[in-house]
């Protein structure tokens, strides 16, 4: 794969690049630890403390932060998303963690590659960290984050703040890497967008699938379609509910879903243009998403 490790001209001196590691490690810890824990970190990061029920919220009921489930096919944990990045650790000779995909170990990863880079003597050393670190930004975090963090932000107040410092650090990692020469493996390897003629069942897994339909769809999503359209909201996961939605009023949940499937567009074309940047293949996927919701009928099933 044509990556490469080399930065930008412009070069920190020591002291700032420790504390750009320091940062990276932070708010990676802060989606791995429990609020109780966290608490030190929040206040290193100038964030707000926050409360138990907002961590649990965020990382455990609606924004689980895996990659498996923003780029896997079914949208679920595991499989061969956590796989692809598991890879990462045994290609560096590194025990994987339980949780490979988890975005707070990916950060901790990614830092560790860079603190290590700069410690390192070898320039030869040096430059394989340095490929590798980057081949994680490009491939497992820059591919998915970002769409991660604008969820983020719009679901808990008490996120906001944390999930737009991490969007800013990755910003200026992703400007201070050489830009990746081809899009991530996993959308390059990604089923094709969904398409007229679907059945439905097939339609709804497409819809809870971020890497087919191309946007975040949580469960405050659904509640607030549900009370747009004045229908009953379902307890249960989010197929199921989107499924109840569709079997009360189907014109009317799929008109939403068109809706939100445009705004997903607009936010993938509003990112930092990097290289071969991800955001807009997120876009195409979320606008062909809208387009068939809004072109076609509801697929019956």
């Amino acid at each position: 794969m044509d990556r490469s490790g080399t930065e930008s001209d412009t070069t920190p001196g020591v002291e700032d690049e420790e504390g750009r590691w320091e940062l990276l490690r932070a708010l990676g810890s802060f989606a791995l630890d429990p609020p109780a824990q966290s608490a030190r970190l929040a206040a290193s990061l100038a964030l707000p403390a926050w409360e138990p029920a907002d961590h649990t919220q965020l990382f455990v009921l609606e924004l689980p932060p895996y990659a498996s489930i923003h780029l896997g096919a079914e949208g679920k944990l595991g499989g061969e998303g956590a796989d692809r990045v598991a890879g990462v650790w045994r290609t560096l000779g590194l025990d994987a963690p339980s949780d490979p995909d988890h975005l707070g170990a990916i950060l901790l990863l990614y830092a560790e590659l860079g603190s290590a880079a700069l410690g390192s003597r070898a320039a030869g050393t040096r430059q394989r960290l340095d490929h590798a670190r980057t081949a994680v930004l490009w491939e497992h975090l820059w591919s998915w984050v970002p769409g991660y963090c604008d969820a983020a932000v719009e679901e808990l107040e008490a996120a906001r703040p944390w999930a737009q410092l991490l969007r800013g650090a990755l910003e200026r990692e992703a400007a201070r890497c050489r830009p990746a020469a081809l899009l991530p493996l996993a959308l390059r390897s990604a089923p094709p967008p969904m398409a007229a003629g679907e059945a439905l069942d097939e339609l709804l897994d497409g819809l809870v699938a971020p890497v087919r339909s191309g946007f975040v769809l949580t469960r405050a999503d659904l509640a607030r379609a549900a009370g747009g359209l004045e229908l009953g909201l379902r307890r249960g996961e989010r197929r199921f509910v989107l499924k109840a939605l569709v079997d009360q009023d189907s014109t009317g949940t799929f008109a939403w879903l068109s809706g939100h499937a445009r705004r997903w567009a607009q936010l993938h074309r509003g990112r930092l243009p990097v290289g071969s940047d991800p955001g807009p293949w997120w876009a195409d996927r979320a606008e062909r998403t809208a387009a068939l919701l809004t072109a076609a009928r509801p697929p019956l099933g």
